[in-house]
């Protein structure tokens, strides 16, 4: 018995590895190799699997490591920095999301808690594929990247109470769900808050000098409260996202993080092969205009909302789109509360099928719109302007007599030094950036401030350019810094231009365009930390006052 499951394992993990390799080559997410896996594997292609109970067993594994890994990076502290338009696009875009699929999925035809179901399902984004293209993009960093993180943590936290709802309301009335499991809930959420305050802290302190003991700990907690909440009668998935929320704010996080990676990655496969296995496609052609539907709406609507609710914000139609881009799929969470639903006996197995596939199309189809986003905002660039709402202040018509010595596009930490260093020297400067966060703060701070979004033509049209001395643009993108550069030249400004770039042969060629410096982030770190030891010596007092220096700095 133990070699046939064993020997049904290797055989789906190699089938598997094959199917991934080829949806690697397209660009694809490896979860639609691993779905489309499950679906060949079942009786309705190979029929491999006779053990299914290992598998369930094993897919089980996996939510509950994936739950634990999402809740590692829901720190309680980072929510305070996620920002008024990641809460209000999040709960706004939650909020649409579900109101209009709950209407369309009953103009079709679905029961109320069929209709429920899919419209809290289909709410949620991925985590796990706007995350990896995101960083394959370097794009974390951008503001459409912070926004789009932010959606995700405002939605992994709606995601958790939904999951934990749920997971108590097959146990009586609705009234009783409320009331007795709600108390229950409350009592949990307290002790797992005073163990991850007190305790936890001093347990992972105590064992950070034995790696393997430190992860061994993590993964038993896991277990432990996964099993706590399931006893009192809520999902193992739960327990397993608050035993992550309760370490999300130790110091040790990121190396527990790196180092159960590995066993997420392979049973989170497990996970959604059982899902592709359980699909039911008897009768199934009735759903094909109900998924193509929903399926359009997840990959148009879902943008168009977030775009509203951005441009109402005052952000620009590039980042209302890019933004909105990120949101056109749906989540793991949606399959495995859809899932949840039919272990619970509230859904047919045919829903989690409808589910499944509309999670295929749209993972698939939003992949390609999130890596190719800045080439399809080109094209729709005029369109999009209908999503401008609000212009702020500063974009007031101003006179074309405006003269600055030095502009500064784009207000993160290179630009704000940048900005210190021209007061001291008593230039007139102008910042640019297309963040009207940022900009009220400048306009607060009485700092020479305009809002806009660099590549809008007319941005610059208001402003002397053949008078600018000196143009630092920190933002990396190389399309946008080579368009700086033209745009001096072609009104033949003789400005110092310096641009930021990550690529040594990117700065080559910005140089060979013609800009007079491109800053390096690396080889700048890798030039200030050689001066400072050139400079200091081997002398300790002298890094402890410059320390003294930089922290007053980073805090200013």
């Amino acid at each position: 018995m133990t070699e046939s499951i064993f020997t049904e394992i290797s055989i789906i993990v190699m089938l598997t590895t094959a199917l991934a390799m080829v949806f690697r080559v397209f660009k694809q997410p490896l979860i639609i190799s691993y779905l489309i896996a499950g679906i060949l594997f079942s009786p309705y292609g190979l029929n491999v699997i006779s053990n299914t109970d290992s598998i369930a067993t094993f897919s089980q594994l996996g939510i509950a490591f994936l739950l634990f890994m999402v809740g590692l990076n829901l720190n309680p502290r980072v929510i305070k920095e996620v920002g008024k338009v990641s809460l209000v696009t999040g709960i706004g875009q939650i909020v649409f999301t579900s109101l209009i699929s709950y209407g369309i999925a009953l103009l079709f035809g679905f029961s109320t808690i069929e209709s429920l179901y899919i419209a809290i399902a289909l709410t949620f984004s991925s985590t796990i594929v706007i995350m990896k293209l995101l960083s394959d993009k370097k794009d974390l960093e951008s503001l459409y990247g912070r926004i789009s993180v932010g959606f995700l943590i405002v939605q992994d936290i709606a995601a958790m109470v939904i999951l934990m709802f749920v997971s108590s309301s097959g146990n009586g009335s609705l009234l009783d769900v409320f009331l007795y499991s709600g108390i229950k809930a409350l009592l949990l959420l307290s002790f797992t808050f005073v163990i991850g305050k007190y305790i936890l802290p001093i347990i992972t302190k105590k064992l950070a000098n034995q790696q393997e003991l430190l992860i061994l700990f993590s993964i038993a907690w896991c277990f432990a409260l996964s099993t706590l909440f399931h006893y009192f009668d809520f999902s193992i998935e739960i327990g397993a996202l608050l035993a992550g929320i309760s370490l999300a704010s130790s110091s040790f996080r990121y190396e527990i993080s790196t180092k159960i990676r590995p066993l997420r990655d392979f049973f989170i496969v497990m996970f959604f092969i059982y899902l592709g296995t359980e699909m039911e496609f008897t009768n199934f052609q009735q759903y094909i205009v109900p998924i193509s539907v929903f399926s359009v709406f997840i990959l148009i609507g879902n943008p168009l909302i977030v775009m509203i609710l951005m441009g109402s914000l005052g952000y620009t139609k590039k980042t209302g789109f890019l933004s909105g881009l990120t949101v056109a799929q749906i989540s793991e969470f949606s399959l495995i509360l859809t899932a949840m639903g039919v272990q619970m006996g509230h859904l047919e197995p045919q829903i989690l099928s409808f589910v499944t596939v509309v999670g295929l199309i749209t993972i698939a189809g939003s992949s390609y719109f999130i890596i190719y986003g800045k080439q399809l905002y080109k094209l729709l660039k005029g369109p999009l302007s209908v999503f401008e709402f609000r212009k702020n202040s500063q974009n007031k018509e101003q006179s074309s007599a405006s003269k600055y010595d030095a502009i500064i596009i784009g207000y993160n930490h290179v630009g704000s030094t940048v900005v210190k260093s021209l007061k001291k020297l008593k230039k007139n400067y102008l910042v640019i950036d297309y963040n009207p966060d940022v900009i009220e703060k400048l306009e607060k701070a009485e700092v020479n401030c305009r809002y806009g979004d660099i590549e809008d033509e007319n941005i610059l049209e208001e402003i002397s350019l053949n008078k600018v001395k000196l143009v630092i643009s920190t933002i990396k993108d190389f399309e946008i810094s080579k368009s700086i550069i033209q745009e001096f030249q072609k009104e033949k400004s003789k400005a110092i231009i310096m641009v930021v770039s990550e690529k040594p042969e990117d700065a080559i060629e910005l140089y060979e365009h013609g800009a007079s410096y491109v800053i390096m982030p690396k080889t700048i770190g890798g030039h200030h930390t050689s001066t400072l030891i050139e400079s200091f010596g081997l002398d300790l007092k002298k890094f402890l006052a410059n320390k003294i220096e930089h922290l007053q700095s980073l805090q200013e």
